[in-house]
């Protein structure tokens, strides 16, 4: 840019592309160029008809066309040219650079995915884990400066991921997640809960969220389920419970001519009910892949924090570039107007 200045006398500020660059702060100064021909049209009128004229004693044979006569247009066009200019530094050419900042307090939540053997029943398709993870990985890259931690469970519960804004890094954890993280078999509810509570439990946000899907009863760890909600709640966390899957029979794996086999599914939802009451939140039962996404999408909403936004501007003027150049030409106007230059063009 200091470089732009300094050369304000370079041809590049009449460039097509560099006069559509600029913003132009009073562009209603270009209709007043329409003014310059009427200023013409009325000192042509002023010359010629109200004007006294003298007669010319000479034959039209005595008058000679010589070229040189058409250097008398260059005062007129010098002085037109000013006037342009003059027009085009009063539209104040500028640029514009506007940086956003956006920032919000933000929300730490903690997702906690249950991957227990049941969560490989194929009422969702593929499987109740692959139609979680898609979800969870969805509402990942929904979020704005939230802290988001992991946590996995089926028989013991494994703390993937502390509180982080590393969503990329958060996207890959939950992409790689398996049944093969956990070899103890169950369903841990309640080791669960208390993993997530040890990276919330420090937490200095205003919002503390836990979201616990899972798609059965606790039958695994050393931890009362109903304990660790209490737990959770003395720490103000809100939780959200998501009980995932259908009851009846429902597909699992395959038999041994390739059909789906039909397994019988079960689901104790008093005591997800009472976690989800215990800690101030909702509880969401979903049986298709479609009711899981509305249900991320509601939680989204709910625990939306309020963005902040700060622009800055940094405005720069080049009225002056072409202002300079306008004096230039009213210069070399004044000079061919007052000077024996003009006395060559008008004999």
């Amino acid at each position: 840019m200091e470089n732009k200045i300094a050369n304000w006398f370079s041809l590049q500020w009449f460039k097509p592309q560099q006069l559509r660059s600029f913003d132009w702060a009073d562009p209603v100064w270009f209709y007043a160029m329409l003014i310059i021909p009427f200023i013409f049209l009325l000192r042509w009128l002023i010359v010629n008809q109200f004007g006294q004229r003298l007669p010319v004693a000479l034959t039209r044979k005595d008058l000679k066309s010589d070229p040189i006569t058409m250097l008398r247009f260059i005062p007129p066009v010098f002085f037109v040219i000013s006037l342009l200019l003059i027009f085009t530094s009063l539209a104040r050419p500028q640029t514009t650079n506007e940086q956003v900042e956006q920032w919000s307090e933000g929300i730490d939540i903690v997702l906690n995915i249950d991957i227990s053997e049941s969560m490989q029943i194929m009422d969702f398709l593929p499987n109740r884990l692959e139609a979680a993870k898609e979800v969870a990985r969805n509402f990942v890259a929904g979020r704005f400066q939230d802290r988001i931690g992991l946590v996995i469970f089926s028989g013991d519960a494994l703390p993937s991921c502390p509180l982080t804004t590393d969503y990329g890094l958060l996207y890959e954890l939950i992409e790689d997640i398996n049944f093969d993280k956990i070899e103890n078999r169950g369903t841990a509810i309640g080791n669960a809960i208390t993993s997530g509570i040890n990276f919330l439990r420090e937490s200095t946000s205003e919002s503390k969220v836990m979201i616990l899907l899972s798609d059965g009863e606790n039958t695994a760890g050393n931890v009362d389920p109903l304990t660790a909600a209490n737990l959770a709640n003395a720490y103000n966390i809100k939780m959200y419970v998501i009980a995932i899957g259908r009851d009846g029979k429902v597909p699992y794996g395959k038999d041994f001519f390739g059909r789906p086999r039909m397994v019988e599914n079960y689901f104790d939802e008093s005591s997800l009910r009472e976690i989800a009451k215990i800690c101030n939140g909702n509880y969401y039962r979903v049986s298709d892949k479609e009711a899981l996404i509305q249900v991320f999408d509601e939680i989204d909403q709910l625990e939306k924090a309020e963005i902040k936004e700060t622009r800055y501007k940094d405005t720069t003027d080049f009225y002056y570039i072409y202002l300079k150049w306008a004096a230039v030409f009213l210069l070399l106007w004044l000079l061919t107007k007052s000077t024996f230059v003009t006395n060559i063009l008008t004999d």
